[in-house]
């Protein structure tokens, strides 16, 4: 919000004027206020304009086709004055958000939502045909979301249906990437074009991102005009839906009332608008609105029922940041250009992501220093507790920072005191991967992937994928599981969707997230046995193994173009094909067959649980080198740090296990308290451990 300047009235009409809300090159929009203190956005043509024939004429045709459309769903208009002095129209204040700041801040719309927005919209754009006018720029802009629905605005190039364009050589007054393509090639238009312009806001709504993209207007005008919709991300239901509304062919997209139809909204489908984040939003909005109504006391301020008697200017920057529910039209495509650079550069800030951070390396203990006694428990460098919720995975490392799954949501703390350096409670506690230590990404409630800066917390690009869960991350991609049982790749540098893939029906609900990836390879244990690995590239079916565990989570572990994998036999198989290359059985110390715990792999030895204890093998041939029978029973995961193996041990008590890579031999044991949640992961000469609700941090030998 901009007070009023030098040159601007006053007064319009009935309108006392409060502010400047926007302007654009053909005019600038106020907030005014009547004689009975109701709101409204004042649109007014600059006087230097005024003697413009064209531009005259689109002012005109803007209050006339905003009057003459009796609909519920645009704004309605309160007033216009369209001759002599200065041209102005007032239309409703709507204190919602428009769909694009929506979207922004609040991610793409669910199913149910964009549903209810579709028929809602394509019912207004009945009405608006009903009354025999094309509105012509229909965008996620010119869409303010309401308590009670949404409301179409701006009818700044509404026209006829038998008009044709008014415009000077060369341009065409619709905004790329939305207008239809016969809009774009500058051809008599029909309702049809409306049609394709609601498909076209439908894929942004449902996705976040544009139908049609490109690196310049003329790239996203010759998609519109040529190319194919980005689809990704979009349900085969709601693809099914927009689109015929897309087509290329106008002859051929339903009619705006068919989309109401074949959309199914139900009668309570306005009740979407009411509940969440966005109601919210919209309720904070409309309060303030009503606060600006109030009268005014002696002092400037509101009246005592406004709440701390919030001074009127700044009430009206309030009002303002949320965005005026009013567009200003302009002369020229120079507007949405630099609308255009402003989202590029917006998009850009998402993904300029810093160097990963530097790694605080804690000191190596030595024994013969009298750092530690063998055999002893080593002091803890830092324990922070209460901290982990009970869905968390293994700590995360991350240079500086151990990210944990904390209490609704994930936490990031500093890895040299455990510290709390940052949380995000909007988060599963349960899901979170490193981007090459660069990025983390985590998912939310609804399937988003969201990314952020390890060391600050910063916040960078999201995606709606409809995940249920993160299964692993490359260079290039970050593979997840859908909600309807699906794979699918998201391309870390721009955010879309690579491919999604069916998984064969014996997997479907049955994939755990313990994958391994490598090799062009995503191998993907199911929670019943079997093991099946698909081209990281596509997501095609490369091979499978069946009833490889009985009893035993499958946890394989890809490395050097081989994958190795634990259950009834611990195999070492090649990773493209699933050629075997060695196995080994394994029997407990009763002799009866037995099968293998989780593997790991290091410096040339596979590590994991057999029926006599922890065992090393060699990599090359699945040779037995030692065996430790100390607490292995219980022992999960194998990690290595500094010269020692690290485990966590469940038989009698709980502890953590170091034991020395060439003989196997204890050298340490950490003792915990019992608790169900036990986990560890190592990094920076230190070894995170979670035990029940604490995180502890150990040296490391």
């Amino acid at each position: 919000m901009k007070p009023l300047g030098t040159g601007d009235p006053l007064r319009l009409g009935p309108y006392r004027l409060l502010g400047v809300l926007g302007e654009g090159g053909m005019g600038k929009v106020y907030v005014g206020q009547d004689r009975a203190r109701a709101v409204a956005a004042v649109k007014v043509l600059r006087p230097e304009l005024a003697h413009d024939q064209n531009l005259s004429q689109r002012f005109v045709r803007e209050a006339l086709a905003a009057q003459a459309v009796r609909s519920t769903g645009v704004a309605a208009v309160l007033g216009a004055q369209t001759e002599g002095g200065r041209p102005w129209i007032a239309t409703e204040f709507l204190a919602g958000p428009t769909l694009d700041e929506a979207v922004a801040k609040h991610g793409p719309l669910d199913e149910t939502r964009v549903r209810a927005l579709a028929a809602s919209i394509a019912r207004t754009l009945t009405d608006i045909h009903t009354a025999a006018f094309i509105h012509r720029d229909l965008k996620p802009q010119n869409i303010v979301l309401t308590a009670t629905g949404p409301r179409v605005i701006d009818f700044g190039i509404a026209r006829p249906e038998h008009g044709l364009t008014l415009t000077t050589t060369g341009q065409v007054p619709v905004t790329p990437g939305y207008g239809a393509p016969e809009q774009v090639l500058g051809r008599r238009v029909t309702p049809a074009a409306d049609v394709f312009s609601l498909g076209a806001v439908l894929v942004y709504a449902a996705t976040g991102r544009r139908a049609f993209q490109g690196d310049h207007v003329a790239a996203v005008q010759y998609e519109v005009v040529h190319g194919e919709p980005q689809w990704h991300g979009l349900s085969p239901e709601l693809h099914a839906l927009i689109a015929p509304c897309l087509a290329k062919d106008e002859a051929v997209r339903p009619a705006a009332g068919q989309v109401v139809t074949a959309f199914g909204a139900s009668k309570n489908a306005g009740r979407v608008w009411t509940r969440g984040p966005l109601a919210e939003e919209i309720k904070q909005r409309e309060s303030r609105m009503r606060q600006l109504a109030a009268p005014p006391t002696v002092d400037g301020s509101l009246t005592p029922a406004a709440p701390h008697g919030v001074p009127r200017r700044r009430l009206l920057t309030a009002i303002a940041a949320g965005g005026a529910a009013l567009t200003v039209g302009g002369a020229t495509a120079g507007w949405w250009q630099l609308r255009e650079k402003s989202r590029k550069e917006a998009r850009e800030a998402l993904f300029s992501v810093p160097p990963a951070a530097q790694r605080p390396q804690a000191r190596l203990l030595d024994a013969d220093a009298g750092d530690y006694v063998v055999g002893e428990s080593p002091e803890a460098l830092w324990i922070t507790e209460q901290v982990i919720d009970a869905e968390s995975p293994a700590p995360m490392p991350v240079r500086d920072v151990v990210v944990v799954g904390g209490f609704g949501g994930i936490a990031a703390h500093n890895v040299v005191d455990g510290k709390l350096r940052w949380e995000r409670l909007d988060l599963l506690s349960s899901h979170y991967l490193s981007l090459s230590d660069r990025l983390i990404v985590a998912l939310d409630a609804k399937g988003t992937l969201v990314t952020f800066v390890p060391s600050t917390g910063e916040p960078k690009w999201t995606v709606d994928a409809g995940a249920k869960a993160l299964l692993a991350a490359d260079e290039n991609l970050v593979y997840v599981l859908t909600k309807d049982d699906r794979l699918r790749a998201v391309r870390r540098s721009d955010a879309t969707i690579r491919w999604t893939a069916k998984l064969p029906a014996a997997y479907r609900g049955k994939i755990s997230t313990k994958v391994a990836l490598g090799g062009g390879r995503l191998v993907l244990p199911s929670t019943d046995g079997h093991v099946l690995a698909v081209a990281s590239e596509d997501g095609r079916f490369a091979w499978e193994q069946r009833e490889q565990a009985e009893k035993r989570a499958i946890e394989p572990v890809v490395q050097d173009g081989i994958v190795y994998v634990n259950g009834k036999t611990l195999s070492a198989r090649k990773v493209t094909d699933g050629t075997e290359i060695w196995s080994e059985s394994t029997r407990d110390m009763y002799r009866i067959p037995a099968e293998w715990g989780p593997v790991s792999v290091h410096e040339g030895s596979v590590y994991s649980v057999g029926g006599a204890g922890l065992e090393r093998l060699s990599a090359g041939d699945g040779k037995q080198i030692w065996v430790s029978h100390e607490g292995a029973d219980s022992t999960r995961s194998v990690l290595f740090q500094g010269t020692g193996v690290w485990t966590i041990d469940t038989s009698y008590k709980t502890v953590v296990r170091t034991r020395d890579v060439d003989e196997g031999y204890s050298i340490w044991t950490y003792e915990l308290q019992k608790a169900e949640r036990n986990a560890l992961a190592v990094d920076g000469f230190r070894a995170f451990v979670i035990n029940g609700a604490s995180l502890h941090a150990l040296p490391v030998f």
